[in-house]
């Protein structure tokens, strides 16, 4: 189907990350405070309204859809949505619905999910180390994730492992990282830690891991191969010769991949952001309660709402703060 969402900047947006849930069973040290004000339930939309809307996207051309949080999981009774929305896959309308995760509740769902028609996840794990994982997601225990893992690839799914690169707290293990992914035959990206939501005493730049220092100290051990696939995400690949794995680098600071956008993201209260790094959004909650028997007004919303996405965001550390700074928490836009 040709895609009816077209930006300014004439990207088709195919791609659209959903929120489900703000709520989180960790606490990621770069992603939210230890103690978060959660969103009122009733703020939320039902698993039936977040239906409608990915409907109302994939109709207008949206072909990717990803799963998001907080952490999507610990959504009360999130596996309807999930099956719901495979009946756009057996369409053939969506080409693929996935989903990126703590890896906490993989053990119970895994199965679940790859009936739906998952095929890929991502999991979101920083180290391997037993006592620094407790530490950087105050809450979370890494056998836990470790067994969902398992649990995920004894099911059918591709595993990727998501790292978001920590200066002073993972760089001892970046070979560590490389070898397990290695092994395990899972992909493996690297995530430089953005600026968004105030994290109370946590300095950004006492985080900032740039990812160039990343590939360059992979360069030291292994032969890097620059790849020119592209998975719909904004990922940048390369191939680590001698064992044959793919290794993505996620740069929105170093080195942005704004002018190949094709995504949004959809908030848990119905918000659509057009960009991660800017503030502008659009309120599609109003137009699906207000509207019931009609998707018109919503996908009007939708339209409009494209026609603002700008050229690209305003992440920037070069100026010793973490300038570009946005409001919001990543755990209400969606990971």
């Amino acid at each position: 189907m040709k895609p009816r969402l077209i930006d300014p900047f004439q990207r088709a947006i195919t791609y659209l990350r959903v929120s489900v849930t703000d709520r989180c069973d960790f606490r990621c040290t770069y992603c939210m405070a230890e103690h978060m004000t959660f969103l009122p339930k009733k703020e939320l939309l039902t698993l039936e309204e977040l239906d409608r809307m990915c409907s109302a996207f994939v109709g207008l051309g949206v072909e990717k859809l990803r799963i998001t949080g907080g952490e999507p999981l610990v959504r009360k009774g999130i596996m309807t949505f999930f099956e719901g929305m495979s009946r756009h896959l057996d369409s053939g309308a969506l080409k693929e619905l996935t989903l990126t995760t703590n890896g906490s509740q993989l053990a119970r769902f895994a199965a679940d999910l790859y009936a739906a028609g998952v095929r890929r996840v991502n999991v979101s794990l920083d180290t391997l180390v037993e006592d620094k994982f407790a530490a950087i997601t105050r809450w979370g225990r890494l056998p836990q994730v470790l067994k969902g893992i398992e649990a995920a690839r004894e099911a059918g799914l591709r595993i990727k492992i998501n790292t978001v690169a920590l200066k002073g707290f993972n760089e001892d293990e970046l070979f560590e990282l490389a070898d397990w992914c290695a092994r395990e035959d899972m992909d493996l990206t690297f995530i430089e830690v953005m600026p968004m939501g105030d994290m109370g005493e946590t300095d950004r730049l006492d985080q900032y891991w740039p990812l160039d220092d990343v590939r360059a100290r992979l360069a030291e051990r292994f032969t890097v191969t620059e790849l020119a696939e592209r998975t719909g995400g904004p990922a940048r690949y390369v191939r680590l010769e001698e064992t044959g794995q793919k290794i993505g680098f996620i740069t929105p600071l170093t080195h942005n991949f704004c002018e190949s956008c094709n995504r949004v993201r959809l908030t848990c209260t119905g918000e659509l952001y057009m960009c991660l790094g800017q503030e502008d959004m659009a309120d599609l909650r109003e137009p699906l309660r207000a509207f019931p028997d009609t998707d018109a007004p919503l996908v009007s919303a939708i339209e409009k709402a494209i026609g603002r996405k700008p050229k690209g965001h305003d992440f920037d550390y070069s100026r010793q703060r973490a300038d570009g700074q946005v409001s919001r928490h990543m755990s209400h836009t969606g990971g």
